[in-house]
Parts: C-alpha cells; structure tokens; sequence
C-alpha cells in the first residue's frame, strides 16, 4: 500500500474539507464513494462511480468535473495513475485539489495538491484510496484504510460506512462534521434492475451526519435489500390464512396475491415481492408489525 500527505497553510478557497473512500469489490461487482465533510450537501460534489469502470472520488478545493471527466478516462483504459496525471495537469488550480480513484480492475490512485490545508493526504491499497484534507491528523487516512482491508467479505456499502466510522473516530475533519454521502453501483442493480445505483444515499445537513447516514442505509435495506431467495418462506394454507386476515384488518382484501401485491406496493416493498407462494421474511415481519 501507499500514503502521502502533505502539511499546507490555509488558504481562503472555498473548501470541500473532506474525508472519503473511493473503492471497490470485485467478487460482486460493485463501485462506491463514501464521504463526510464539514461542508453543505458533500454528496452533490464528491463521489462518481460507474460499474466495471471505476469511483472517484474529488473534493478539497474540489472540481467536480474531476468525476465524469476522470470516468471517462478510466473508459478509455488509462490506468489510475495517467488519470491522476491527466486531470491535474491541465487544472491550473492542482494544488488546490484531492483525488481518489480506483478503477474497472481495482487498481488505485490518490493526489493531494501542494496547497490543500493540514492535515491533508491519501494511502492506496487494492481496491481502494482513502484521501483527507483539514483533518485532525494522517490517523484519521489510516483508520479508513485499515477498516477497509479488515472487512473483506462484508457488503461493500456496509464497509464503506464503517470506514466513515472509524475515520471519526480517529479524529476526523477538524472543524467538525455537517453532511455525509454513500454511492455504490453495480450493473442493473439498482431499483426494477433499471439502474445501477445500488445505494444512492445523503445526509445533507445534520449535527450528527454518520449517524443519520447509517440510519437511513438501515431504512433503504428493509425496502429495497435482498433477501436470498433460499431463505424466503413457503407460504403454506397456514401463512395464507395469516396473510389473508391481517391483509383485511389493513382493508387490503379479495384475492391474496392481489391485496399481498397492493399492500406491498403502498409500503414501497414491491422490490421485495413476487408473488405469494414465497414470502420475503422481511415484508413478513413489516406486515406483522402493522397489524
């Protein structure tokens, strides 16, 4: 693995003080950007990620062209380092920007500008680059690193928000923290396999960001994770008749597959459904929580 990092006067930019881990799992194909900042709405300018191309990850003094641009590059086959190379040197202002990028085949690459403020640097490993600026100390880069490579198996946004975690408490942005963001892609994953965003998840505004984060991830899962479809339960004459009455005390009745699918559709559960011979266990427990 790598690291750099640099110690720099403060400047009066505007600054994204930020820090972020743009990363990867190859095993299941997915992409994504995890980030917290002491800046308004970090999500609308940080993280960039494309399925089997790569993530990226811009901030400092931040050029969000950085994103589409840099995926572009990554399209075309460049490797993470003539990516880094190829946007900073034709941005006058450099020394003034942070980058992270890992790409299609988990290769990655961190830039940290001359001028971006103390404590400000990155560190590199396989399928991942962790990168800050105005942070507390370098712990605060190694506390992401080192929660990502000892999480390997885990789900990648799962990981990603642990990273966050363990970056905070290391120290974290050193003026404090106010919004946070987590982007994970995957081809066709994403709502009615229509998209590839997998995750797509922003706390904009908040005293406590990584905690509202993590709540509203824990949210998104019950509506729209996956249960393996080996561990959805048959739906006997037993569970019907179950289904069936606590349907009607909702005022979801006539055919079951009918007021299963409605009722599910006006709780946003119809990723979690199909059909009645088998029940996701989630929408189970939902549905016996509300009646």
């Amino acid at each position: 693995m790598d690291r750099c990092g640099r110690r720099r006067r403060a400047g009066a930019l505007d600054i994204v003080a930020t820090y972020s881990i743009a990363a990867c799992d190859l095993e299941t194909g997915q992409w994504g950007v995890a980030t917290q900042s002491k800046f308004l709405g970090v999500g609308s300018v940080v993280p960039w990620a494309e399925p089997h191309v790569g993530a990226i990850a811009t901030q400092a003094y931040a050029n969000p062209r950085y994103g589409p641009d840099g995926l572009a590059l990554l399209r075309e086959g460049l490797s993470t380092e003539e990516v880094v190379g190829r946007l900073t040197s034709a941005d006058d202002d450099r020394d003034h920007r942070q980058l992270g990028v890992v790409d299609g085949k988990g290769g990655s690459a961190t830039f940290t500008g001359s001028e971006c403020m103390d404590w400000a640097g990155g560190r590199t490993g396989p399928c991942y680059a962790a990168q800050g600026n105005i942070l507390v100390s370098a712990a605060t880069v190694d506390a992401i690193a080192e929660s990502f490579e000892s999480t390997a198996g885990a789900l990648l946004a799962e990981r990603l928000l642990d990273c966050l975690d363990a970056a905070q408490a290391a120290g974290g942005d050193r003026r404090g923290q106010q919004s946070a963001a987590l982007l994970v892609v995957e081809r066709d994953a994403g709502y009615a396999s229509l998209s590839d965003r997998v995750v797509d998840l922003r706390v904009d505004e908040h005293e406590r960001p990584l905690e509202e984060l993590r709540r509203i991830y824990v949210m998104h899962q019950a509506i729209f994770g996956k249960t393996p479809r080996e561990n959805w339960l048959e739906v006997d004459e037993g569970l019907a008749d179950e289904l069936r009455g606590r349907l009607a005390r909702l005022g979801y009745e006539g055919e079951l597959g009918d007021a299963f699918s409605t009722w599910a559709g006006s709780e946003n559960l119809e990723e979690r459904v199909d059909g009645v011979e088998h029940v996701d266990p989630v929408v189970l427990e939902e549905l016996r929580r509300q009646t």
